[in-house]
């Protein structure tokens, strides 16, 4: 059922398309055309005339259909894809309409990768290292993970790939004091916090309690006795204040439109427009001067989303450098070639200046869509 769903939300404006000419409650006709299961026990259910329907839409080659039919996306986030990616817009748009696959992040505070892939495998869990996370393993299908021995032990924490390559781009060191700014439900705070070794101070700030709240169970699965949730009102809030000047690295992973997850969530597309983007833009540029505030001299400062438009990315990313010369901009791909990355250059773009960004996205690196940019304090 779930899978339905998300097979018409993937898909409305192809089904919009076929809907008129069929019969019967419109919703019927979507739950038929994107019936995710066996076409025989589909076909059982239907009347012969909606069986008739479904036969000539199945017929209808893509090639012969409108682009807007072809790519399923509202045309405000059309331009700005094909900007970027030219020709290979249509392999992201396919990816978009394939499901997500399953990333593992390896508590390397607790286990290491090797032996997490060998418990998976005694369950019959085929898991293969990621391609450039080391903390990373890939499984096909989505198995129950939720009462593996190894999962309950908090020897793992599922988390895309390119989540973990934000966590490890900042690059935290045993003793530091780190903030995590926008921590939601902790998934990469506690990827720092095993980088750190359960050493120094890791503070995970958000603007909702309750996401913190969330993180709690999981934060005690990890081991970890170095973090310090903290809910503030806002950016400005009487905690951050506090902290001004103190911090060795900052990450901001923004709140921001989510478009890099549209395998995942593809109801955002339809939830949103450009009104939505100008406000989010707005507020992004905003939680990151805040947060910049915290970082020392020679500290790190990391900008991230996961969306895939430049409004949310690269312009923000210009803007903040032009407006604070002392925050020096760093070159993402050389950070991760430090870090042994491999192919570092590939999941990284040009700005200004030489600049190179972290861009990932999902026909390319089998990721969701991931931005970040760096800066060293002066």
């Amino acid at each position: 059922m779930a899978e339905t769903v998300f097979t018409v939300l993937r898909k409305k404006q192809l089904f919009d398309h076929f809907a008129p000419s069929g019969s019967g409650p419109r919703e019927r006709r979507f739950a038929i055309l994107g019936f995710y299961g066996p076409g025989d026990f589909l076909r059982s259910a239907l009347t012969e005339q909606e069986i008739n329907w479904l036969d000539q839409c199945e017929k209808i080659k893509p090639e012969d259909l409108m682009e807007r039919h072809r790519h399923n996306l509202p045309e405000w986030l059309v331009a700005p894809l094909k900007v970027q990616l030219g020709n290979e817009f249509w392999p992201l748009v396919e990816s978009f309409n394939k499901g997500a696959g399953l990333d593992l992040r390896v508590n390397t505070f607790k286990a290491k990768r090797v032996d997490v892939q060998k418990a998976l495998a005694a369950s019959g869990i085929k898991a293969l290292p990621t391609p450039f996370s080391p903390w990373g393993l890939r499984i096909a299908g989505k198995p129950a993970l939720n009462k593996h021995e190894a999962f309950v032990r908090g020897d793992f924490e599922v988390q895309d790939e390119g989540s973990q390559l934000l966590a490890l781009l900042l690059d935290a060191k045993r003793g530091e004091m780190v903030v995590d700014f926008c921590a939601g439900a902790g998934g990469k705070t506690l990827a720092i916090g095993a980088g750190m070794r359960s050493t120094g101070r890791l503070y995970a700030f958000d603007t909702s309690a309750g996401r913190l709240d969330s993180f709690k169970s999981r934060l005690a699965r990890s081991g970890l006795s170095n973090v310090h949730p903290a809910a503030i009102a806002h950016e400005r809030d009487d905690r951050v204040k506090r902290l001004t000047g103190k911090i060795d690295r900052v990450l901001v992973d923004a709140p921001c439109t989510g478009l890099g997850t549209l395998r995942r969530n593809p109801d955002l597309k339809w939830r949103q427009d450009m009104k939505v983007v100008d406000a989010m833009v707005v507020k992004q540029a905003a939680i990151l001067q805040s947060a910049a505030r915290l970082v020392k001299s020679g500290g790190r400062l990391v900008y991230a989303t996961c969306s895939v438009l430049p409004q949310e990315n690269e312009a923000i990313a210009q803007a903040f450098s032009a407006a604070n010369p002392e925050f020096l901009a760093l070159d993402v791909a050389e950070v991760l070639t430090g870090l042994k990355v491999e192919a570092a250059a590939s999941l990284c773009s040009g700005g200004e200046n030489g600049q190179r960004y972290l861009r990932l996205w999902p026909h390319r690196h089998q990721t969701d869509g991931f931005f970040a940019a760096m800066w060293q304090k002066s």
